[in-house]
């Protein structure tokens, strides 16, 4: 499948005012641009083209990397504008070395706020992040949860945005996969789910219950807190805690590896 050159939108300026969107997106840049975010590499595209929760706004491609999402182009409708350039002035208009060459603008809905109320039936996992202000961390969480069939992920105010850029690439399209929301708090959180009838156990090196020993339920949530930090005490006293079994001397795994390591094992305590 080829791209037709009306189809494109060659951008030969960096200074071009159509292209404003995408212009300086470095790491720094963590502010989301009016109500849109940036997705970046093909792998992205295909889960942004693929769902209907965030619609592509337009495309900044790299000349030679037209033909590869030649499929992805063809799926979108001809509203969306397609803008291609060579290499300097892709990166010029980024404001660093784009290798990928594809980064697209979507929307972000007006649904992502606070969870819907009652929560749906089907949510039967959940994930609970409060204080997650590491990008990366924050991608690879979202990548597990789509991996192991998580249902929702609420965050609590103190957890960093999904929708960052760095972020969305961690997860390779997981974000954008897995309904997340806000909540007003932990107390909120927690109190909304129990109304739910989901139960809620925090993650935790010094947690009660070994892992290898815990009885998931069939609605349940894993809180999973900050790697500095860690969850407040009130909540390592109010919560159902896990522990996850290591080699003497060593207590702790990056929060986004315990939480697969807790995603599987809750996975395979009930038979899925």
């Amino acid at each position: 499948m080829t791209v037709s050159e009306s189809r494109l939108t060659r951008i030969t300026d960096p200074a071009d005012p159509r292209i404003e969107a995408y212009r300086d997106i470095r790491e720094r840049d963590l502010v989301r641009r009016h109500g849109h975010f940036i997705a970046e590499g093909k792998t992205v595209l295909q889960v942004l083209v693929a769902q209907d929760r965030f619609p592509v706004h337009s495309l900044l491609v790299l000349e030679n990397r037209v033909g590869g999402i030649a499929d992805l182009i063809g799926a979108m409708p001809e509203s969306v504008p397609v803008y291609c350039a060579a290499q300097d002035v892709m990166d010029a208009i980024a404001g660093f070395h784009i290798h990928r060459g594809i980064l697209a603008i979507a929307r972000i809905p007006d649904n992502i706020a606070i969870p819907p109320e009652p929560l749906p039936a089907s949510w039967r996992t959940v994930l609970l992040l409060s204080g997650i202000s590491n990008h990366d961390n924050m991608g690879g969480i979202f990548r597990n949860a789509a991996a192991f069939g998580v249902d929702a992920v609420l965050l609590d105010p103190q957890c960093c945005d999904p929708l960052y850029r760095k972020a969305v690439r961690v997860s390779v399209g997981g974000v954008l996969r897995v309904p997340f929301f806000r909540t007003a708090s932990m107390q909120d959180a927690v109190e909304r789910l129990g109304r739910n009838g989901v139960a809620v156990a925090a993650l935790s090196p010094a947690g009660r219950i070994d892992i290898a020993n815990w009885k998931p339920a069939s609605r349940q949530a894993l809180v999973l807190g900050s790697e500095g930090h860690g969850l407040a005490p009130e909540w390592l006293t109010r919560l159902e805690t896990l522990s996850i079994g290591m080699a003497p001397g060593f207590d702790s795994l990056n929060v986004a590896t315990a939480g697969a390591v807790a995603l599987h094992q809750l996975r395979t305590a009930r038979g899925d």
